[in-house]
């Protein structure tokens, strides 16, 4: 482990989170981080800095990494260079967890009748992810299946990265600032991933929620899907 990881650091748990993760990297590189997890076998770590702030695409199955393999990655971060013995042993040791095949193709459909999710997807992505959310977003399939309640407006997909809106939502009536914070809690789960607590999975964690509330229009949007649910 190297000294500039351990000097004035507490040790961090070995499971992680990717908020407790983003916390501990902005801890040590003294520095604004905004960290994505992903499942991308090509590209498991890439960073770049932007309007101060440092942007990081990591792995998902790094939330697993053991404090070396965290160090390592932190300078590297730091200098763009480093000994990644550990980081190197630690993705061989886990090559089972980066997919291989291809996710099966789906077909993206962003224009609606009333609404372009693209659109939406592209400005939400500049004004609160710095432009690093990678996801596919399109109209899913119509159902009569589907009820206009919250957990059914949107979803993610973690193995496919594609983001789904319910296509009940593309119409005159849905006001666009309602659709654009479907869409931004749908790029949340994009952002931050999925946590664990007491073992269990945490969709919408305390972290999840505080940042679902920099929306800026989320007082209004939760105020339209009350009104429209009675």
């Amino acid at each position: 482990m190297t000294k500039e990881f351990i000097d004035g650091q507490l040790p961090l748990a070995f499971i992680h989170t990717g908020n407790s993760l983003r916390r501990h990297i902005e801890k040590c590189l003294g520095r604004a981080v905004a960290l994505v997890l992903t499942e991308n076998s090509s590209s498991i770590l890439s960073a770049r800095v932007k309007d101060g702030i440092m942007n990081v695409r990591l792995h998902r199955m790094f939330l697993n990494a053991d404090n070396h393999v965290i160090g390592e990655i932190i300078v590297f971060l730091k200098n763009r260079k480093g000994d990644m013995t550990h980081f190197r042993s630690f993705v061989r040791n886990n090559k089972e967890q980066l997919n291989k095949r291809p996710p099966k193709k789906v077909s993206v459909k962003t224009r609606g009748r009333f609404y372009e999710l693209r659109v939406l997807f592209d400005e939400i992505n500049k004004e609160y992810f710095g432009g690093m959310i990678e996801a596919a977003i399109t109209w899913g399939t119509k159902s009569s299946r589907y009820a206009v309640r919250k957990r059914t407006l949107g979803s993610y997909s973690g193995r496919s990265d594609l983001i789904r809106i319910n296509p009940v939502l593309d119409k005159k009536s849905v006001p666009r600032y309602f659709i654009a914070f479907v869409v931004y809690h749908e790029m949340l789960h994009a952002a931050i991933g999925i946590s664990r607590q007491g073992g269990r999975r945490r969709l919408h964690s305390r972290e999840f929620k505080r940042r679902e509330r920099l929306f800026g229009e989320y007082e209004r949007a939760i105020a339209w899907e009350s009104r429209a649910s009675t």
